[in-house]
């Protein structure tokens, strides 16, 4: 290869690689003979949501973040299987590792896709589409899954790439060809325009990002204000300086659940907190994080929801230590005001965990955090084993639980 060949890859090597159906995915390894049937993530509850869909089950309607209940009506012959949210942090940092093989220039947006800058890569590995191809048989290799990837000069062309590449697909946009590549996609295509913005300008006469391209920033700025008209115009015109951040910051993690009937028991409610509490827990430590900050989510009969949280003097990662605040959160909402519809618990102001070596003076989450890392290490070679405080033997949960704010 040449300098000039390097310079024009370079040009076009940010990657942003996202899981197919990640979640339904993961569960049809345990279950191949649903490929290719509709399938749907969800806990067995009228009252819950779903979490993912096959890409057979989304030709009916179905959605994440849809009404269960709402998911059996659109689609009543699709196989519905009870997620485990165990399992699914495994597989992400399986991917994530893969990813750091090939460059240090990894932005993780969700549990289950990133950004890449491969452009210091490409001497040593290749072109960018090469790599890219490489990466997906790895992927393949490593974890039985798919991975569909787009290639572009910015994160936004590398993004609408992907999408547009699956499922289990590659596409390259070269950076000659970016601008007339958006100038084709509807405006709702460009990040940061949601559907009332799409709206805007749809009434405006501007339906595609082409349209938006050949306005005036101050023509857009009239009709959205200066900051997003700017944002659009650059975006449109194939501009988008934001780079790939390797280090991105977790503002929080957490689960919550739905019950099935509204719960006036502080037991079954206590019961349920703990359960949240270690599931976060593990997430937290799979990631390597403590936390110093406890929120918890009460969400009444009535839908009114109240959020309550407190600040720690000494971080932590045990379910054990976090349930015990989130508890005490509780209690400070008793009595009652009303029944209970869901219960859910966060972990706030995230760390490393490598730099949060003050730990409590008696040792106490130092124990509770080496017993329940030993957990995780069994899970992780035999699978969820139903490990856990014995006060959740023979407890099942709400029904629904939700991940938030996964490192998602």
């Amino acid at each position: 290869m040449n300098e000039r060949e390097l310079a024009s890859w370079r040009r076009t090597a940010i990657m942003h690689v996202d899981m197919d159906m990640f979640f339904v995915a993961v569960e049809l390894l345990e279950h191949p003979e649903l490929v290719g049937r509709p399938v749907i993530v969800a806990a067995q509850s009228n009252r819950s949501v779903v979490l993912s869909a096959s890409y057979e089950a989304r030709a009916f309607g179905v959605r994440s973040g849809m009404p269960l209940a709402r998911a059996r009506a659109l689609c009543p012959q699709g196989t519905v299987l009870t997620p485990h949210y165990g399992v699914y942090p495994r597989y992400s940092r399986a991917v994530m590792d893969l990813f750091h093989e090939i460059t240090d220039r990894v932005e993780q947006i969700s549990v289950d896709e990133a950004f890449l800058d491969v452009s210091g890569a490409v001497r040593r590995l290749g072109p960018p589409v090469h790599i890219a191809r490489e990466l997906r048989r790895r992927i393949r290799a490593a974890t039985s899954l798919t991975a569909s990837v787009g290639i572009g000069s910015t994160k936004t062309v590398a993004k609408i790439a992907s999408t547009r590449s699956k499922p289990d697909g590659l596409l390259l946009v070269d950076h000659d060809d970016s601008v007339a590549f958006l100038a084709q996609l509807p405006v709702s295509a460009l990040w940061g325009v949601g559907q009332k913005t799409a709206q805007i300008l749809q009434t405006a006469g501007y339906n595609h990002v082409g349209d938006l391209a050949a306005q005036s920033p101050a023509t857009l700025a009239r009709l959205l204000g200066p900051a997003a008209g700017a944002h659009l115009h650059a975006l449109a015109n194939g501009h988008d300086p934001r780079p790939v951040t390797p280090v991105r910051e977790e503002k929080s993690l957490g689960a919550e659940g739905t019950f099935e009937e509204d719960v006036t028991d502080l037991v079954t409610l206590r019961r349920e907190l703990l359960g949240l509490s270690h599931r976060t827990a593990a997430r937290l430590r799979s990631h390597r994080l403590r936390a110093r900050r406890i929120g918890l989510k009460l969400r009444w009969s009535d839908f009114s929801t109240i959020s309550r949280s407190r600040t720690v003097e000494h971080p932590f990662a045990s379910g054990h230590d976090l349930f015990h605040h989130a508890n005490e959160l509780l209690a400070q909402e008793v009595p009652l005001a009303a029944p209970v519809r869901l219960i859910g618990v966060r972990a706030e102001s995230l760390e490393d965990d490598d730099t949060a070596v003050q730990l409590s003076l008696d040792g106490r989450e130092e124990h509770w955090a080496a017993v329940e890392s030993a957990m995780d290490q069994a899970r992780a070679r035999f699978g969820d084993v139903g490990l856990g405080p014995a006060s959740m033997l023979g407890h099942k949960g709400t029904g629904h639980r939700r991940q938030d704010s996964e490192p998602t």
